[in-house]
């Protein structure tokens, strides 16, 4: 059969779809090579400008060979693909069960487009790219309406995994050797809520599958975090959970929530980072913000610093806006790009310098590290926190559970010694 190289980028969620489209290929008995290939599969991102062009690179120089386009610039853009590549074609993210069709006929020379599909990722076979970890996504899509998102037309709107069908997928996983499970989707805190389910009920049904694992809970949006708040930390006192919470707030300003569509005010936020902290000790709080959002004016962006300073997170994604195509974002009154650049590296020192002052508090903690990474010079576990944590030793292997004591911090992570 013919050799299929596989090249993805973006969130988690897309890490799984690009294993799982290369367990469907192996299966059918296609070859996943990392050079002399036979065909390309692209799995792309779009939540960026800069994302985006790379893709567009991406597109342009694997053109050389047949080339599938997956992933949510292909759904979202299209017609941006099939202007670069007019042969290449395209599968929507929930379309992945159809790959091996789409490779066969593409090999063949004959285009496929599949813009729609409503396939259920859970039962998919998949290649791990890291053999201890299961990104397991719960859903697809979700209910909001962010004027910035351009992933919302990739991925559309909420639609649920069965929870049944979720945890006997994990199950399954953690039988075959993964320690720790990432759980994944457009929005967790939004999930169930089309099944008349949600979050907290699901993590309740993984707590009670028997087995050595850690689960990390990705990104939650405020707004639905509000309503199962209580319920939330009952379920990350869990000693399988990891302690640690994504939860989004993208800007300081009110004013700039509100045009951004994000539903939630900044108190919210504070709120629930009072709360978490208040009942679960040591948590970490990873936050995104957006740089530059259209109408940020001084005041607004002050705002946003003020919010780093008083909540500490310990993770900031900071991303400079850029106008996505078919949002509503992109006919507001743009932020020019000079101010948007200066904004960025502001935030970027005043994180750096609270997030090594956080990571101070770690230095002569001990405890035990759970393998996840091997690298060139050493070793990277992560604690109950979720917190990166390097030793300079290579004796332990993936899956390890190993003890360190902490000797240093860095901005993103810790150093630490084998006891």
């Amino acid at each position: 059969m013919a050799r299929v190289r596989i090249e993805y980028y973006g969130c988690s969620a897309n890490v799984a779809d690009a294993e799982m489209m290369a367990g469907i290929l192996k299966e059918k008995g296609y070859e996943i090579v990392d050079n002399n290939e036979d065909i390309n599969l692209l799995v792309t991102c779009t939540v960026k400008d800069a994302t985006s062009n790379r893709m567009i690179d991406r597109i342009k120089k694997l053109s050389k060979k047949p080339l599938v386009v997956a992933g949510c610039f292909a759904k979202a853009e299209y017609k941006r693909v099939e202007k670069l590549n007019p042969n290449a074609s395209i599968v929507s993210p929930d379309a992945i069960d159809r790959i091996d069709d789409v490779v066969s006929k593409t090999l063949k020379r004959d285009r496929v487009v599949i813009l729609e599909g409503s396939n259920n990722k859970i039962d998919l076979p998949r290649i791990r790219v890291n053999p201890i970890i299961s990104i397991v996504e719960i859903a697809s899509g979700c209910l909001s309406e962010c004027t910035f998102c351009e992933t919302k037309n990739a991925k559309g709107w909420l639609r649920s995994y069965h929870p049944n069908d979720i945890i006997r997928s994990i199950s399954k996983d953690v039988k075959q050797g993964c320690k720790e499970i990432w759980i994944t989707s457009t929005d967790n805190g939004a999930y169930g809520r089309d099944l008349g389910f949600d979050l907290p009920s699901l993590l309740k049904m993984i707590d009670s599958i028997d087995g050595d694992f850690k689960v990390r809970v990705g990104m939650m949006n405020p707004i639905f975090m509000n309503s199962m708040i209580e319920e939330l930390i009952e379920a990350f006192r869990s000693d399988k959970i990891f302690k640690f919470l994504h939860i989004p707030v993208q800007s300081g300003s009110d004013k700039i929530l509100h045009l951004m569509k994000r539903n939630h005010k900044v108190e919210l936020y504070f709120d629930i980072v009072k709360r978490f902290r208040r009942e679960i000790r040591d948590i970490s709080i990873a936050t995104d913000i957006i740089v530059g959002f259209p109408n940020e004016n001084e005041e607004d962006f002050n705002a946003t610093l003020y919010l780093i300073k008083e909540s500490k997170p310990d993770v900031v994604n900071i991303s400079k806006y850029s106008a996505r195509p078919n949002t509503e974002a992109i006919i507001m009154e743009q932020v020019d790009r000079k101010v948007i650049n200066e904004r960025s590296n502001i935030l970027h020192r005043l994180v750096k310098s609270i997030t090594l002052e956080e990571n101070k508090r770690w230095i002569d903690w001990k405890g035990s590290i759970l393998v996840d990474e091997i690298k060139d010079d050493g070793i990277q576990g992560r604690n109950f926190a979720y917190k990166p944590i390097f030793i300079r030793d290579k004796q332990p292997r993936l899956g390890e559970y190993i003890d360190v004591k902490v000797i240093k911090a860095l901005p993103t992570s810790l150093l630490a010694e084998k006891i």
